[in-house]
């Protein structure tokens, strides 16, 4: 089995302080219902990002509280996650449980759509927070950072437009 290394659980609060946060607003052409089937689908969240390589839920359906999935950041990068809040249709909040490498002490997302006439706007916010070697890297890194999540984010976008009606089961 491949070493993990836990995480500090991560909370609203946490998302709100953290020294790293990086939130992203995004409109997207397409009722809420499609955007949330688009996120909850089997294949969420690959090919929206080169950054990410895989993902794979490890909780069976249906998703709620406690859902857990596994996420894979460049091919090395994999992330234990859990789901802490999950308003079905609306909004989802996770945090990280275990990464497969060392430094990071505490890392969360938060998703909420809101309907709009034109379609849902897409608020995400990533928060994360790096041990005391981790945090000068991170601090750097953070325009970098603040761009790879944008991508994340507006990835959204494209995968709503392409995904096939009933891509979720």
């Amino acid at each position: 089995m491949a070493t993990r290394f836990a995480l500090g659980t991560a909370d609203d609060t946490f998302l709100d302080t953290a020294a790293h946060r990086y939130t992203h607003v995004v409109d997207i052409p397409a009722p809420v219902e499609q955007v949330w089937d688009t996120l909850t689908a089997d294949d969420a969240l690959v090919s929206w990002s080169p950054v990410i390589t895989a993902a794979r839920w490890t909780s069976a359906r249906p998703f709620g509280v406690g859902t857990t999935r596994q996420v894979t950041l460049g091919g090395f990068l994999r992330l234990d996650e859990r789901f802490y809040r999950w308003d079905e249709g609306a909004r989802m909040t996770f945090t990280v449980d275990a990464a497969s490498v060392p430094g990071l002490r505490r890392f969360a997302e938060d998703l909420t759509l809101l309907p709009l006439a034109t379609g849902t706007r897409l608020v995400w916010t990533f928060a994360l927070e790096g041990n005391p070697v981790l945090r000068p890297l991170l601090t750097a890194a953070s325009p970098v950072n603040r761009f790879v999540t944008r991508s994340i984010a507006q990835g959204t976008t494209r995968r709503v437009r392409t995904a096939p009606s009933g891509a979720r089961r």
